[in-house]
């Protein structure tokens, strides 16, 4: 969706001294002609190109025109007759090979009729050949085929060209033209660097815009872009388009597509995770902690999101402070170096209206500074019975600077203002089960209102010394400042008749984290042995202050089964609110980690991690440190199939203390996982399987002294182990899939608490989770681009507290989607909860607030257009 020119994207090497390195970027201007061969075609059937790599032969330039062998045929009389020669010209390509030879390549293209004498052009390294009048089934990327060869790729440009580009590794291949009964045979050898050329010649490589249901590769598990298939850990990628087929507006929405998630909250602060049976999953943005020590983080917005990664198990390797289960990574779009302009807007039951713009390109004639915006609004109705709306207005501007061919800096900033309701009260607990009571009423008033702002400044340096070595910087400032006025449960008066006792409260949580990352990666071989090594250094600081009025005049008894609204907010409660609490913390750590290619299919992954965190309140300081490895490998006894297993740790501060006021000792996690991953059907289709065993110690639990009231101590031990299977890609051209499933047994081991005691199955953790979801989108003819999606999700029994007092009942969700894309528009129709089913989504532990319900029947229409 994001298009570079004519649909393609390309990927600059540098070659110094015969070696590669990759910068990504985009044409912003045709590909310049430098035909240097003939094209012909023959024969009803086929096309043949055969590639030879060696020198640039100069030719004379072939014309632009189509050639036909046909006869011309009878002009239109009619807009019908028109669009029926239109279609009756344009031939059917059913499939592309490439096949190698002693000398280099040939790539054989079968079609369905005669096609058109190819128009070519040369850029960098890259021989690019046009097909018009010509549709492709199936895009079609094979990366280094033959020796020589960087890449072979077809893709289909608007406009019914079939796109086909042959780069060289070192020069632009050479192409000996043959001609066989089958049609066209180009044998391509490869091209030979002319001697004296600068050690900084470019060369293209077309390797096709980011866009489909499988990603290759990710960097929130290494800080190094790395192929999963060499990662020795789980790690989901949802990509843009799995977004945008489902319409997926909130975070936990976009979650299902990854086995082993779901929510633990969604206050009005924002919405919190479980992975891997641990709660509290730290939330990153572009590799950067957005809260580092642990909070609220509000809602994150979808809307410049490129891709969403979800690293499994410990992270504290590089990312510091973590919980063991694991990590979720928003990747945001970057600017483009062609214009592109995109307006969208959304509209949906519950008063939905959303409008939106995404626009970039350069903002220089040289197109070293370019420049990405995307901007929002939206209003819709809660699912729930207040009288607040939900509002959100997003700005994110992005600008990159190519300061030298070298050296890159890239500068974003987001600020988030929002407006919603206070929803702090959930659903309360009587007896084993939630009260039997309608989904929407809520335990506050209709007017409990919170606001959330937010404000995130990044920057993002990297300089390249070679193309081996490279140091990169990265700053992040994140104000986040939510602000809630509510009626809130105290404590049941009688939990079989329903009748609460509420308090009315104003809060404000100010939370400031500034953080600071510096790192070197460097490429070099020992003997036959390559290594990509990773140091570095973080520093980061955190600000929380917290500032309440809480109103305890006795109110009218509430009750859930009848419950009568219309409590006036008490006058005495003005602004600023008085200052009741605060913490700083700051955070230092200093890493090392080695990616090892002992052999072709054997790769080695080690790592070191030392952390320092002192924190300090108005009364209490603390001190902790940890060392976090991380050892893992992978074998490849075949090219599609990577076999792994690993080791990992993690750290995180604990928030206990003794009854002498001091901190606990720092909660400690390790893992250990085995799995395989397959890449089927020529890499479109990924599977993972994952089996893993977490410990997670030092949890707090009651002091057993009965005098110690409130006081813990670091006895508590948690564990989670399961086996989870993601499936993900293109079954066949226009049908795709993403499918997954968990099963988690996460278990209290140990524990001094006799309310929540050994045993007993952690909170808010399903045994069963499976999602499903799939897209099919017509190829060809009339209809083509018309789609259809359907998708399921199921949740499975879970204990709402850890004293397992009661159950979250398990629930099975229906979503639907229609979709038409037809040039540079975009229709669609998605929706969620089609039988409109009651169930709750989230819980935090408690059976008096926090169970939440999830949204009933959603139904949302989009429209967006590029120009």
């Amino acid at each position: 969706m994001r298009q570079a020119l004519s649909g393609l994207n390309l990927a600059l090497l540098t070659v110094t001294g015969g070696l590669i390195s990759t910068a990504n970027m985009a044409l912003a201007q045709q590909l310049p002609e430098e035909p240097f061969t003939e094209a012909r075609s023959e024969g009803p059937t086929r096309l043949y190109l055969d590639v030879d790599p060696a020198a640039r032969p100069p030719s004379p330039p072939l014309p632009s025109s189509t050639v036909s062998r046909q006869s011309d045929p009878e002009p239109a009389t009619t807009v019908v007759e028109w669009q029926a020669q239109i279609e009756a010209s344009r031939v059917q390509i059913t499939g592309i090979r490439v096949e190698s030879t002693e000398t280099g390549l040939q790539v054989v293209i079968e079609a369905g009729g005669n096609l058109a004498t190819p128009t070519q052009s040369v850029s960098g390294n890259a021989l690019v050949l046009d097909i018009p009048n010509a549709a492709l089934a199936e895009p079609v990327q094979e990366f280094e085929p033959a020796e020589g060869i960087a890449l072979v790729q077809a893709s289909t440009l608007p406009g019914d060209i079939v796109r086909l580009a042959i780069t060289g590794s070192d020069a632009v291949p050479v192409v000996n033209i043959t001609t066989e009964a089958a049609g066209l045979v180009l044998a391509v050898t490869p091209g030979v660097a002319q001697a004296g050329a600068e050690d900084d010649a470019i060369q293209l490589v077309v390797t096709g815009e980011e866009d489909g249901y499988v990603v290759p590769n990710a960097t929130t598990a290494t800080r190094t872009d790395t192929p999963l298939r060499d990662i020795p850990q789980s790690i989901q990628v949802i990509p843009q388009e799995v977004l945008e087929d489902q319409g997926v507006i909130r975070l936990n929405d976009a979650l299902r597509n990854a086995s082993g998630v779901v929510s633990s909250s969604a206050d009005q602060r924002g919405q919190r995770f479980i992975v891997r049976g641990f709660n509290g999953a730290t939330v990153l943005r572009n590799g950067v902690r957005l809260t580092p020590g642990g909070g609220n983080f509000g809602f994150q917005e979808l809307s410049n999101i490129e891709r969403i990664e979800v690293l499994k198990g410990p992270a504290s390797i590089l990312y510091g402070n973590v919980e063991p289960g694991g990590a979720i990574n928003l990747v945001t779009e970057q600017p483009l170096s062609e214009p592109f302009y995109e307006v969208s807007f959304r509209a949906g039951n519950r008063n939905l209206f959303e409008g939106g713009i995404d626009l970039s390109g350069p903002l220089s004639e040289d197109g070293r500074l370019l420049y990405r915006l995307n901007a929002l609004y939206r209003s819709e109705d809660y699912h729930r019975d207040f009288d607040v709306p939900i509002e959100r207005f997003f700005i994110a501007p992005v600008i990159s600077w190519a300061i030298t061919e070298n050296t890159d800096l890239t500068v974003s900033l987001e600020y988030d203002n929002s407006r919603r309701p206070a929803d702090f009260g959930g659903l309360p607990a009587i007896g084993d089960r939630i009260a039997e009571v309608p989904f929407n009423r809520i335990t506050g008033e209709p007017g409990d209102e919170a606001t959330n702002e937010t404000l995130r400044i990044g920057t993002e340096f990297e300089h390249r010394f070679s193309d081996n070595w490279r140091i990169r910087n990265t700053f992040s400032y994140y104000r986040f400042d939510p602000t809630f006025t509510a009626n809130v449960t105290a404590f049941v008066f009688n939990e079989p008749n329903g009748d609460f006792v509420r308090a009315y409260i104003k809060n404000r949580q100010l939370s400031q984290a500034t953080a600071l990352q510096t790192n070197v990666v460097g490429e070099f071989s020992t003997g036959s042995i390559e290594h990509t090594l990773l140091a570095g250094v973080d520093l980061s600081w955190r600000r929380f202050e917290s500032f309440r009025l809480i109103d305890l005049t006795p109110q009218p008894i509430f009750n859930i089964f009848n419950p009568v609204y219309g409590t006036p907010q008490p006058t005495s409660f003005s602004d600023p609110l008085p200052r009741v609490g605060g913490s700083y913390t700051e955070f230092y750590g200093i890493y090392v980690q080695d990616q090892i290619q002992l052999a072709e299919n054997l790769h080695l992954l080690a790592g070191l991690r030392y952390d320092i965190v002192a924190g300090s309140t108005a009364t209490t300081a603390s001190r902790d440190t940890a060392f976090s490895p991380r050892l893992g490998v992978v074998y490849q006894p075949i090219e599609p199939l990577s076999l792994y297993a690993s080791y990992s740790r993690s750290f995180a501060p604990n928030g206990g203390t003794t009854a002498t006021g001091e901190f606990l000792e720092p909660e400690r996690g390790q893992q250990f996982e085995v799995g395989a991953r397959a890449e089927l059907l020529g890499g479109r289709l990924v599977a993972n399987l994952a089996l893993f065993d977490i410990t997670k110690q030092n949890v707090a639990t009651a002091d057993p002294n009965p005098l110690n009231v409130g006081a813990s101590v670091a006895a508590g031990e948690q564990r989670s182990r399961g086996i989870e299977l993601d499936v993900i890609g293109e079954i066949l051209p226009g049908w795709n899939v993403v499918a997954n499933y968990a099963y988690t047994d996460a278990t209290i081991t140990e524990s001094n608490d006799n309310v929540n005691p050994e045993g007993n199955l952690l909170f808010g953790v399903p045994e069963h989770n499976a999602n499903l979801w799939t897209t099919y989108e017509i190829q060809e003819g009339d209809l083509a681009g018309l789609g259809f999606g359907l998708g399921v999700n199921y949740v499975g029994d879970r204990f709402g507290d850890n004293a397992n007092s009661f159950v979250l009942e398990d629930y099975f969700l229906t979503n639907a989607a229609i979709f038409y894309e037809r040039n540079d528009w975009n229709f669609a129709l998605n929706i969620r909860n089609l039988f409109n089913v009651q169930y709750i989504d989230s819980s935090e532990g408690s059976r008096l607030i926090e169970n939440r319900p999830g949204e009933g029947f959603t139904i949302i229409g989009s429209v967006s257009v590029e120009f």
